[in-house]
């Protein structure tokens, strides 16, 4: 498989009369772009969209996805986001464009204490990759607020990729700043290919615990498979989408998909230090059963494929630790050596037991940092959303009794004092983010 990535690199985003790009600037046809989303009816009138750039002292809240605009432009098989936004066609070959530096944003209350926080400016900013994106911002609602919560959260998903793929369409006759040439071998090249390296492979853990915690591979819910094998160049161009209402910290968003920074950094090191022979998508399960099928087989299939190492991520806290500790101990059994991507629920004074579940095999494990630690948000000049939301939020609070902290998580002023579960993104399991930690 062979992938070009043609990279327009954004720096500013405006309104205007013609959605398009030029040195660097976005231009976006609002009214337009609104109604493609209002073509879903399950969509109120009274959607509307802002524009948030790094730096501006704006806050957004409650946020749901993050998506980045990208769109064919070879004319091959395949489009972006197939199986929802397209026909299901294999992706990860040919030619994408790439509205670098942008992020389509959809913000709207679904599960409310599931959704987050983006600052663009101050110490928030600081915790969140998203507060360095040009951000068009989507604020949704249902049509009828009294609508399945299933049906808002499948909307406000397809407004999102509705307007990434929009974005980026328009600006398909545009000479990119930057091309990206990636490629992968079959799994019979693979093997036999770097001899004396070792044959590593990723093993992806995508949330599929229900209740709105969802995660689609070519337009499936991931909950509905087995484990599979992947090409890393599929996640890389749009297999994978994010339709999840979980905590914003380690929410996997579709922008985190679609740059992965695990396998940017496998690749990068692929045929030098080890030999990345492929990905294996699995998922998290709500049943004991279930998870024994799923990691059984995921790890059954690094075995068979000869491998002698993975590196293993999860998304989400507490249930999925047992996926993530069940797939490391039964690799490890297998002669599979692992390494393990998490964050940690350690407590405001990081004292508590980080993971929900351990195990004796598990002693290679990298953190995204701590959930629990709390941090003040100052007051922003504007808002997008609801800045009460953050009340609610996971991470927020309301009326709370607890000493140290305040009553509410917003104050009059306007300040937020939360967890950072709240802020999105803050301690991505897939390592996009800023914080970390090393052993002393």
């Amino acid at each position: 498989m062979r992938l070009e990535l043609h990279r327009i690199f954004v720096r500013k985003l405006a309104f205007g009369a013609k959605t398009g790009v030029a040195d660097g600037v976005l231009t976006i046809d609002k009214k337009e772009l609104l109604s493609l989303v209002a073509e879903d009816e399950r969509l109120g009138k009274n959607i509307d969209a802002d524009l948030a750039m790094p730096g501006d002292s704006i806050r957004i809240v409650p946020v749901k996805d993050v998506v980045e605009p990208r769109w064919k432009i070879d004319g091959g098989k395949g489009q972006v986001f197939p199986g929802l936004l397209s026909d299901v066609e294999t992706v990860g070959e040919g030619k994408t464009l790439v509205l670098t530096g942008a992020a389509v944003v959809t913000a709207g209350k679904i599960v409310r204490f599931q959704e987050g926080i983006i600052d663009m400016s101050g110490p928030g900013a600081e915790y969140t990759p998203y507060s360095q994106t040009c951000n068009v911002v989507l604020l949704l609602e249902p049509s009828d607020p009294g609508m399945d919560k299933h049906e808002y959260e499948s909307a406000c998903r397809g407004a999102g990729l509705k307007a990434a793929a929009y974005l980026a369409r328009c600006c398909a006759d545009v000479k990119a700043d930057k091309v990206e040439a990636y490629t992968c071998a079959n799994i019979k090249e693979a093997m036999w290919g770097h001899p004396g390296l070792p044959k590593v492979g990723y093993l992806y853990m995508l949330q599929t615990q229900g209740l709105l915690h969802d995660t689609y591979f070519y337009g499936v819910d991931v909950k509905k498979i087995l484990p599979t094998v992947m090409s890393p160049l599929e996640a890389m161009d749009g297999a994978i989408v994010s339709g999840n209402c979980v905590s914003a910290c380690d929410k996997n968003s579709t922008y985190v998909h679609q740059n992965n920074p695990v396998i940017a950094e496998m690749l990068r090191r692929h045929g030098r230090d080890f030999n990345f022979v492929t990905c294996i998508v699995t998922n998290e399960n709500v049943t004991l059963a279930d998870k024994r099928r799923s990691s059984s087989f995921a790890t059954k299939l690094a075995a068979m494929l000869g491998l002698d190492g993975v590196i293993i991520t999860e998304e989400g806290f507490g249930n999925p630790d047992a996926d993530l500790v069940m797939n490391c101990w039964k690799a490890e059994r297998l002669g599979v050596k692992t390494a393990l991507l998490t964050d940690e629920y350690a407590g405001r004074d990081g004292a508590s037991q980080s993971l929900a579940d351990s195990c004796v095999e598990g002693d290679a494990c990298v953190t995204a940092g701590n959930a629990n630690e709390v941090i003040v948000l100052p007051p922003m000049k504007k808002v997008l959303g609801v800045l009460e939301e953050a009340n609610v939020l996971a991470g927020g609070w309301k009326d709370s009794a607890l000493p140290g902290v305040p009553k509410d998580s917003v104050a009059a002023d306007g300040s937020v004092t939360v967890e950072l579960q709240a802020i999105t993104g803050s301690t991505s399991e897939l390592g996009y983010t800023k914080l970390g930690a090393k052993t002393i």
